[in-house]
């Protein structure tokens, strides 16, 4: 995965990128009052992600987050309630990813001692990986292609494939069977 990190002064205002974001967090707030699985919530989801939402994928309400819009999402994804998606450094999402309630995607960090200066690197979630809740992945972390991220857990490495990770910070403590999945 390339890693680039991206460095972003806050107290530099761009109108553009401010008007954007503002829209895009009114789309969020309406997502999050609107009846699920309705014809308007899906309406919502497209307008929000637009054709960075991938077929047979689903996101639930309420979702939280900045930059949502760097987010990319593949097919058969499903991305249970209350994520916080931090995505200045850009998310992607393969498909068949699960991702449980109450997680955390955070690409962006301050820096220690300007704190309004952003350092954002991507978040790479490989195909079929599974995600506990109330895990969190840390900024320019991949999650490999069907690793296990268990629940309340705090990837600060990347996790290689086919690996189940549990802990703060996740470590890994097995590694599953390639030859168990029909890729």
């Amino acid at each position: 995965m390339d890693c680039k990190e991206e460095i972003v002064d806050v107290r530099i205002s761009n109108p553009e990128e401010f008007e954007k974001g503002r829209n895009l967090m009114q789309l969020v707030f309406k997502l999050n009052q609107t009846m699920p699985y309705s014809d308007e919530y899906f309406k919502l989801l497209k307008e929000i992600f637009g054709d960075n939402l991938g077929e047979n994928s689903i996101v639930n309400a309420p979702i939280q987050g900045a930059c949502i819009d760097r987010i990319k999402i593949g097919n058969n994804v499903f991305i249970n309630s209350n994520t916080l998606f931090m995505a200045r450094g850009g998310i992607t999402i393969e498909d068949d990813v699960q991702i449980a309630a109450n997680c955390q995607l955070l690409t962006n960090n301050h820096d220690p001692y300007e704190r309004q200066i952003l350092t954002c690197k991507p978040i790479l979630i490989k195909k079929g990986a599974w995600i506990g809740a109330g895990a969190s992945i840390m900024p320019g972390i991949c999650i490999g292609k069907h690793a296990i991220v268990g629940a309340s857990s705090v990837v600060t490495k990347d996790v290689p494939d086919y690996a189940v990770v549990v802990g703060n910070p996740a470590r890994v403590i097995k590694t599953l069977d390639e030859t168990r999945f029909n890729d």
